[in-house]
């Protein structure tokens, strides 16, 4: 039982290591659930301080523990793939930096939305893009496990 209550946690922050820029506009654990979510969870229960207490702590979780558990625990594997957009980068694919454009086969177009860059000379373009625990997506380049933070154009 303590296993799924942990897998069931780390479902709900569902997320890659928390980018500085990203904690800024860190929405809450009450902004992260629906209203339904965190009246049955009995957080309306919390004062103020509760309630910011806990969303310290989901930042550090989310932080430190959460990428680890994302990679060893069976059942969040399982509901990172129901939730993932799969597709394949149009070719040509070298990679990013800065602000690339990520033309997707589905017809979707994301943008890079976070710093870095990565360099890629192999054939296999396929992605998968996922949601973290503060509402923002990451690409991942399947063939590697390189990931990005990226938004939405199309």
């Amino acid at each position: 039982m303590p296993r799924l209550l942990l897998a069931a946690t780390a479902a709900l922050v569902f997320t890659l290591p928390v980018v500085a820029q990203e904690a800024d506009d860190f929405p809450g654990v009450k902004g992260l659930m629906s209203a339904q979510e965190y009246e049955d969870a009995g957080l309306q229960k919390l004062t103020p301080e509760e309630r910011e207490a806990l969303d310290a702590w989901l930042l550090r979780y989310t932080a430190w523990e959460a990428p680890e558990i994302r990679k060893t625990v069976e059942e969040v594997k399982a509901v990172e793939k129901e939730f993932a957009i799969t597709s394949s980068v149009k070719q040509p694919f070298k990679g990013w930096s800065t602000k690339t454009y990520f033309y997707l086969e589905n017809g979707q177009v994301w943008q890079q939305r976070t710093s870095g860059r990565y360099y890629y000379t192999g054939d296999d373009t396929s992605v998968s893009i996922t949601k973290n625990g503060l509402g923002f997506y990451e690409l991942e380049l399947v063939a590697t496990g390189k990931t990005v933070g990226v938004k939405r154009i199309k």
